[in-house]
């Protein structure tokens, strides 16, 4: 079914995904502290299975627990907000803006709960206890260990001071038809580390003036002493303020330099001053409900938000070990006994959940050349068809690979899906598909991209962009009034006949799954070998 779906037009499709509709394979925020209370076979004449364009998207959160397309934002180009500032906005939007407070509070936990499954992957990091105080802070706290709970964390909440009141009566009821443990500070232990891998802190925002009281102030030194811990040597939770960290001032910050060190914090609607002192390695902005009039009016200057996300970071990338950098991979079983007989109907299978999951790009390949010299190159293109007479994808017949293929007319193609823990390896000799072929699938793709690859000289140097931008405006007014566009002779498409596949499995410590198809004569007829090899 999925193999239907081809971008015809730059508009979106969304696929709404049910449970029973999904492959097999799926069995297996802003602390607001008020201060105001077709077949696609007929499209292309010998390509049975075209595949979908990146256009064509299952509309979904990956909830991968990476940060990769969370861009980190210049902290020195983002507005940050007085107290003042801060109250003013919140006025602003529960005012003659039309915000109420519980919708504020929900899009603010949201924003939290969202942050943290960004950061911190429910496999690794699933116990969290939330510590809420009596205010809207702590109504954030709230809203998002509701969230967390529905993103597959264990949370646990810490909520001494109740506020009486329907809206914070609401979300404790909404907490406790889910099964969300209350604790009481006399259940929680001294050590916070033995029990928790997360600690939300969400009793204090900007609103707040004066000294913590019982039993806040014993909850804060609790967070404050888990660096006593891991001096220790004991491995002790990350800590996730919401806005502000409670017992911070608003604009000074940890003023005696005594006061908690989060490992993240989370900003809501803007930044407040503080925040330049926050020190830890992981800043998110969350919030994005501020409208123009209230950005132009106090001057913000916000990062845009990536696709539908709730959060974005912000500040400076954390120091990485890349030597650290490691995943311990869970995967359901991938045995021999399961698999399709024909490497083709495997792999189709295999694409199929990708486009399923809503990967980005499923079709995005690692094209591997050899020239002459035996030097190899490799880089990303896109298939563009596949068939039992192999794997399709178009280019420069005067590029780099072109010439290399030219040379040595074999190569191999390497698919990735992170997001299912799978890729595929392909190995074959390869030719060029024919000229109608190339010429049906050229004129089935965007006009611009058309232009493009007329502008487009592959490979060879060009004095600038802005030679490239202008051959394409005076080709563009050329072809302005809808004529034919004729495809370059020099560009087509090229076919991979398979002779090898590895199909390649993520398991735990590493003890990878990776089966390998070779073809074998037997009786005179071409038959697939499947064997097991050593990860």
């Amino acid at each position: 079914m999925w193999w239907s779906l081809l971008r015809k037009s730059p508009t979106m499709t969304c696929l709404f995904l049910t449970p029973q509709s999904l492959p097999p394979i799926f069995n297996h925020v802003h602390k607001f502290s008020r201060s105001l209370h077709n077949p696609l076979s007929t499209l292309f004449p010998g390509f049975r299975f075209p595949i979908p364009s990146p256009a064509i998207r299952a509309f979904c959160s990956e909830g991968s627990g990476r940060m990769g397309d969370k861009v980190a934002q210049n902290p020195d180009s983002i507005s940050y907000l007085t107290q003042r500032e801060a109250a003013e906005i919140d006025e602003t939007l529960m005012g003659p803006l039309g915000f109420s407070v519980d919708q504020l509070m929900e899009l603010a936990g949201l924003s939290v709960a969202t942050s943290i499954a960004e950061a911190y992957k429910a496999s690794e990091y699933s116990r969290v206890l939330a510590i809420c105080g009596p205010g809207n802070n702590g109504g954030d706290g709230l809203v998002a260990a509701r969230h967390l709970h529905h993103f597959g964390y264990k949370p646990f909440v810490c909520y001494p001071k109740r506020t009486p009141k329907p809206l914070y009566s609401g979300l404790v009821t909404q907490l406790e038809s889910l099964s969300v443990p209350f604790l009481s500070v006399d259940d929680l232990p001294l050590d916070l580390s033995k029990d928790f891998d997360i600690l939300v802190d969400a009793m204090f925002g900007f609103s707040f003036h004066g000294t913590p009281r019982p039993p806040f102030d014993d909850l804060i030194y609790r967070l404050v002493s888990l660096r006593d811990y891991d001096q220790a040597g004991r491995k002790f939770p990350v800590i996730v303020s919401v806005d502000i960290p409670s017992g911070w001032h608003v604009e000074e910050g940890d003023i005696d330099g005594k006061g908690i060190k989060p490992d993240m914090l989370v900003s809501l609607t803007a930044p407040k001053l503080c925040a330049k002192k926050f020190c830890g390695p992981l800043h998110f902005l969350g919030g994005r409900f501020v409208p123009p009039s209230v950005a132009e009016k106090y001057k913000l200057r916000l990062p845009p938000y990536p696709g539908t996300s709730m959060c974005v970071r912000i500040g400076k990338p954390p120091k990485i070990d890349i030597s650290a950098l490691r995943e311990n991979y869970i995967s359901p079983e991938f045995l021999e006994e399961q698999v399709e007989a024909d490497p083709i109907d495997q792999f189709r299978k295999w694409f199929d959940d990708a486009v399923a999951a809503g990967l980005k790009e499923p079709n995005a390949m690692a094209l591997s050349t050899a020239g002459k010299d035996g030097k190899p190159s490799s880089r990303m293109v896109l298939l563009k068809g596949v068939d039992r007479d192999g794997f399709v994808w178009y280019t420069n017949y005067e590029s780099r690979k072109a010439r290399e293929l030219s040379d040595n007319p074999h190569a191999s193609l390497l698919f990735y899906w992170d997001g299912l823990n799978r890729q595929v390896r392909i190995e074959g000799s390869v030719q060029k598909v024919s000229d109608d072929e190339s010429e049906q699938y050229f004129h089935s793709r965007p006009r611009g991209s058309q232009i493009g690859a007329i502008v487009s000289k592959q490979s060879a140097v060009v004095p600038g962009r802005h030679v490239l931008h202008q051959q394409y405006i005076e080709l563009e007014e050329k072809f302005s009034d809808g004529s034919w566009i004729p495809k370059p002779e020099h560009w087509g498409g090229y076919r991979l006949k398979p002779e090898l596949f590895e199909f390649w499995q993520g398991q735990q410590s590493r003890l990878h799954d990776r089966l390998q198809y070779s073809p074998r004569e037997i009786n005179g007829e071409r038959v697939w070998e499947i064997e097991r090899l050593a990860p």
